[in-house]
């Protein structure tokens, strides 16, 4: 091992419980198997899936307790047999889905992406799994032409602001919605935006884009999906890639996704020139987890090589110690952040209960 210290703070989620339900612990530094590293937390982050983790509502989660954490960044502090010692103290991303809100965790070393010199960790944090995400929604789920005009519902969050950004990238343009405070961030991204409140909002779009749109991408799911797919011209494609709709039901955790996966199953039996689909960021990894693998490092690093050349601008929408995590969960969920909310590493002076 090549660590030094000896314990590493983590965040236990230990039920359903709001955000200062958390627990914060020190474990034990564990300790890489072969083929693993030791990643030391460099930067985090608080994205939907967390938000409803806390719920019991996020499709697939753990049992309780569990640490959650979807990504991170981090640098190697120790390598399990086998693995190359050129590799410690490199910075690296990984897709972890639960385990990144730790100071320390072992990841597999056929799950790491390099991260670029030049680029800081926190902002690196806001394109891993956001920016996949809105790459492969973009690039291999609708596969839009230049002049292409969609819809990016949630236009200021974490995906969203990031799903902007490629489209502007890509020549399209993009109609995205925001709650009112966020508008002029989103204007600012190169989008027109619209109130997610307004109760005409759906007009609004058809007023701007008469003869339809080419796509709309959907984090709501439920009955925001009609809406979306009316939108659609002959041709158009509606990608849905959440139920935020539905956060707040209780219930079974995956009957609103698997209502999704009916509903636009039967869209795209109908004769009418459109399509929909549903994004699963884990599509195809128990069936092809080398194809998976690698189609997730080509797309990370096309976005991180974006955010190098700063054709991409990081959205940071606040920073706060992995001990904040309560806290940080808490502005996430406030709705009124552009961006994705950051969790780094405590200073060393910092004191950890």
């Amino acid at each position: 091992m090549n660590a030094t210290v000896a314990t590493t703070t983590e965040i236990v989620l230990p039920g359903k419980v709001e955000p200062d339900g958390l627990h914060l612990q020190r474990r034990p530094l564990p300790t890489p198997t072969a083929g693993q590293v030791l990643l030391r937390m460099d930067a985090t982050g608080v994205s939907f899936a967390e938000q409803q983790m806390r719920r019991g509502k996020y499709y697939g989660q753990p049992q309780f307790p569990f640490v959650p954490g979807y990504d991170l960044v981090g640098t190697v502090t120790a390598i399990g047999p086998g693995v190359d010692e050129a590799l410690i103290g490199r910075r690296f991303a990984a897709v972890t889905k639960v385990g990144a809100w730790s100071g320390h965790l072992p990841v597999d070393v056929a799950d790491l992406v390099a991260v670029p010199d030049d680029l800081d960790s926190a902002a690196a944090e806001t394109v891993v799994v956001n920016g996949i995400t809105a790459w492969q929604m973009l690039h291999r789920s609708a596969q839009l032409a230049p002049g292409a005009t969609i819809v990016v519902l949630g236009a200021n969050g974490g995906v969203g602001s990031t799903l902007v950004q490629l489209a502007r990238h890509a020549g399209l343009t993009v109609i995205g919605t925001a709650s009112a405070r966020n508008q002029e961030a989103v204007r600012e991204l190169g989008a027109t935006p619209l109130d997610y409140r307004d109760p005409q909002l759906y007009q609004r779009i058809r007023e701007l884009a008469p003869n339809g749109v080419d796509a709309v991408f959907d984090h709501m799911g439920g009955p925001s999906l009609v809406q979306s797919w009316r939108l659609l011209r002959r041709g158009g494609t509606l990608v849905c890639y959440g139920a935020a709709a539905t956060k707040n039901e209780e219930g079974n955790n995956q009957l609103p996704v698997l209502k999704s996966f009916a509903r636009l199953a039967l869209w795209n039996t109908l004769p009418n020139g459109r399509s929909a689909s549903f994004y699963n960021f884990w599509a195809g990894k128990s069936r092809r987890p080398a194809a998976f693998r690698a189609r997730l490092r080509e797309d990370l690093t096309q976005v991180f090589q974006l955010l190098a050349d700063k054709v991409l601008t990081p959205q940071i929408a606040a920073r706060f110690p992995l001990s904040e995590a309560a806290a940080a969960l808490t502005l996430a969920e406030s709705h009124t952040v552009v961006g994705k909310v950051v969790l780094v590493a405590d200073s060393p002076e910092s004191p950890v209960a």
